[in-house]
């Protein structure tokens, strides 16, 4: 829609983030961070990375004796519908464009010396507020058509997740740190939003993050976004109440802390 894609580009990751380990001269592992989704085509019945894959195999190849990783941010509710027309030429020019990015931060790097004591990992276990949507009956119900998997799956998984936290499991939330370098990593497919406040916590680090780990709670919106529509805080895509934004905020304040 031409006049969607007119629209500002609202609330996005304006930074990719990268972590690379080196033996003296000569690159080890490159891992990259940016926030969003991965989609340009699909449903064609051929796998694919799309684009970010793309741009981390055109730097694989740009600086072959390292590994790169490549990992998602918090892009629950960002994409790159902007520019993106859906065309299949369009995938490549997203990716260059991320391809870009990457090397940016790859000329931009500063070394630094790390001994074992400067590697540090901390776990945040968090019990999240689950949606009032969550019905052990209906899903139940729903879970005993196995005959129409559009139904019982997303049923078994609700149901799994639902009983999984009235049993007491917590979710975890992890950071890396080394040096000034802070890695959180995150539950669900995040909103952009906690990343951003993530940066903003502690400004003088340098923070990355990787969402999507236990995808138990689905999509994780703001307190907010549960009142303004979207598909992504409907009953269908999350499992979490609007409560979970302080205790996801307070979560990661909490790692953020730890020096």
């Amino acid at each position: 829609d031409p006049k969607l894609r007119a629209e500002p580009e609202g609330v996005i990751d304006p930074e990719l983030s990268m972590l690379s380990f080196w033996n003296g001269d000569i690159p080890l592992a490159v891992l990259s961070y940016y926030a969003c989704h991965p989609q340009s085509y699909y449903r064609v019945g051929i796998p694919s990375p799309d684009f970010p894959g793309i741009a981390r195999f055109i730097r694989q190849q740009s600086v072959p004796s390292a590994l790169h990783v490549h990992f998602n941010g918090a892009s629950g509710n960002v994409g790159a519908g902007k520019y993106n027309d859906g065309s299949k030429k369009n995938r490549m020019e997203l990716a260059l464009r991320l391809r870009d990015g990457m090397k940016q931060a790859w000329d931009d790097t500063r070394k630094f010396t790390v001994q074992s004591g400067d590697v540090r990992w901390s776990v945040s276990s968090v019990a999240l507020p689950l949606a009032k949507h969550l019905d052990e009956v209906k899903l139940r119900a729903d879970l005993s058509k196995g005959s129409v998997p559009p139904v019982a799956v997303p049923a078994a998984e609700r149901l799994a997740y639902l009983q999984r936290s009235r049993a007491g499991h917590k979710t975890d939330l992890a950071q890396l740190a080394i040096g000034d370098m802070r890695v959180l990593h995150m539950p669900g497919e995040l909103f952009v939003e906690y990343q951003l406040a993530a940066k903003r916590m502690r400004p003088k680090l340098n923070v990355a993050m990787a969402a999507y780990g236990d995808y138990g709670p689905f999509y994780i919106g703001t307190e907010r976004a549960y009142s303004e529509g979207g598909y992504e805080t409907q009953p269908r895509s999350s499992n979490v109440a609007p409560e979970v934004e302080p205790i996801l905020m307070q979560a990661i304040r909490h790692l953020l802390s730890m020096d």
